[in-house]
């Protein structure tokens, strides 16, 4: 599977989503602007027999079908291929947030590709990371590491009809998101600083959102457990599980997964 380095940091399969007892994945450091004019941008199936088949062109899709509010591609944060980041599976299609371009598109089985939403269109370059479904879609995001957006990082609601209603506000460079079966959001930020708008290894944070809003801090960022970490999900036991230290320059091999066990 493709894979391409850029300013320190690597890019290769993004993430990963099951539909019935089949795999599918999502590259993110494909395509020619990756330096991999071979293989695209893509979601793939993973066979039985362990090869793999692209199934959606994702790079050729944002190519033809350009968002409203892309950034500069000159000096901006901007990248033609993309840079997917969070994949998942709701109702026998899979869905995938792009936070360099700002959209969040459904890709059937059979590789037709739709725009769920233009985020980009009503909120601008706020850099969506990751995408869950709890009844509607919820989509977070990273922000600019601008000292003016520090801290300004939301969780935002995607409606049937398409609107975007922000649902949780004031948090810092979201890369997880899920949901526990009493409703309550948990929301995982790579790094938090109240004076520091760019990533601080261990500094991340876990916060729970209760349906009333209330924000609950379970990891705080002095605790220096949460090392960059880049995703998070529920096991079938209850707990979540988050991949920590998941990017920058630590020595090869120290990447982990942490067990959160959840006590009320």
């Amino acid at each position: 599977m493709p894979s391409s380095k850029a300013g320190g940091l690597a890019s290769g399969v993004a993430d990963v989503a099951f539909i019935g007892d089949t795999m599918y994945a999502i590259f993110a450091g494909a395509g020619c602007s990756h330096g991999v004019p071979s293989i695209p941008n893509a979601v793939i199936r993973i066979n039985p027999d362990l090869s793999w088949t692209v199934i959606a062109d994702l790079g050729a899709y944002q190519r033809t079908h350009p968002v409203a509010n892309p950034t500069d591609p000159i000096t901006g944060d901007f990248e033609p291929d993309g840079t997917w980041y969070s994949m998942i599976a709701v109702r026998g299609n899979l869905y995938a947030v792009e936070p360099n371009h700002g959209e969040l598109d459904r890709i059937t089985t059979d590789g037709k590709i739709t725009r769920v939403i233009d985020i980009s269109a009503s909120q601008g370059h706020v850099v969506p990371t990751v995408v869950a479904n709890h009844g509607v879609f919820q989509v977070s995001n990273l922000g600019r590491f601008d000292p003016e957006q520090l801290n300004t990082q939301s969780v935002f609601q995607i409606t049937p009809s398409g609107q975007v209603r922000v649902v949780a506000t004031g948090l810092s460079k979201v890369l997880g998101l899920s949901f526990d079966g009493r409703d309550r959001m948990y929301v995982l930020e790579t790094s938090y600083s109240t004076t520091d708008p760019g990533p601080e290894p261990g500094t991340g944070r876990l916060i729970r959102i209760l349906p009333n809003g209330k924000q609950e801090v379970l990891i705080d960022s002095t605790s220096g457990v949460l090392v960059v970490p880049t995703g998070m999900t529920f096991g079938p036991d209850g707990a979540l599980y988050i991949s920590n230290i998941g990017y920058g320059a630590p020595p090869v091999g120290a990447g982990q997964i942490l067990k959160v066990e959840l006590t009320d």
